[in-house]
């Protein structure tokens, strides 16, 4: 495995130097008859200001010491994407950075989470950041979840906070230390992002309860979880929520509700996702 690691290395950097032309990396043009097109590896390692024994090595696969600084300047040359960057790190032996994503991309990408929600109708959906805010969510979210504009939009704190969830949903004390020990998971792998402070700060100033929780030290990771609402207009609903990851958009999730076969979930989730069942839920409610 090491010796292929080393070889798809050598073969990727040559790759890609290939594709850089010497204007493109802002050297003059001319310098004589190229053998090759695109960098040499003298000139990538000028440009990332490394020695060019050291790149050449690097190029050949051998076993030297690498750091994140030097990769970023090498990346940086051959104007490698964020993928070509953390696949530069993988190979050669390292843990990848967080994905970043361009503001193009993001925008994008929305439209199509926002069509990936509206086609799950009529079954709720809704899409969060890394910090649990709330990007955007269906209709059913909004007439099953009681999502609606009037409230924090941070899921964490809506979850503790806003009494028509509370007061709909059977599971709550069951599914909180789940929501607490999932959020702690969340806030380990980036410990000094402000972000998750500034969330953390925000729930438990507002609620005894998650600071009870958050003091017990439990660690999940994000998965299903069933819930049990009561829907004021349908009775009991029984639905399972699965958090997935969006490869294109590393800061999102997409949280899915899916109906369990109990209760006749289904059918009571379609009727009030239809005409008659939205004139009956003039106001989005919880449940």
């Amino acid at each position: 495995m090491r010796s292929h690691r080393r070889d798809e290395l050598r073969e990727f950097l040559m790759s890609r130097r290939a594709r850089v032309s010497p204007e493109e990396a802002g050297l003059p043009a001319g310098g004589g008859r190229r053998r090759t097109p695109g960098l040499r590896r003298e000139e990538v390692a000028v440009l990332a200001g490394v020695g060019a024994s050291w790149y050449q090595w690097l190029e050949q696969g051998r076993e030297i010491s690498v750091s994140p600084q030097v990769l970023d300047a090498v990346a940086r040359v051959l104007r490698l994407s964020d993928a070509e960057r953390r696949h530069l790190y993988l190979l050669a032996g390292m843990n990848p950075p967080a994905p970043e994503v361009a503001p193009e991309r993001k925008r994008a990408n929305c439209d199509g989470l926002r069509r990936l929600i509206d086609t799950w109708m009529p079954y709720p959906a809704h899409i969060m950041d890394l910090y649990y805010n709330c990007v955007m969510y269906n209709d059913a979210a909004a007439i099953v979840l009681g999502m609606r504009p009037d409230i924090t939009q941070n899921c964490l704190v809506d979850f503790f906070t806003d009494p028509l969830y509370r007061s709909r949903s059977h599971s709550w004390e069951r599914n909180a230390r789940t929501v607490v020990a999932q959020f702690r998971a969340a806030c380990a792998a980036r410990p000094d992002d402000e972000g998750f402070q500034s969330v953390l700060a925000e729930v438990s100033e507002a609620s005894a309860e998650f600071r009870a929780m958050w003091a017990e030290r439990d660690i999940e990771d994000q998965g299903q979880i069933r819930k049990e609402l009561e829907h004021p207009l349908v009775g009991l609903l029984v639905v399972e929520s699965t958090v997935m990851k969006v490869p294109a958009r590393p800061d999102l999730m997409i949280v899915l509700h899916t109906p369990l076969d109990e209760a006749n979930t289904a059918a009571k989730l379609e009727w009030l996702a239809s005409p008659e069942g939205r004139r009956g839920a003039m106001y989005p409610v919880a449940g």
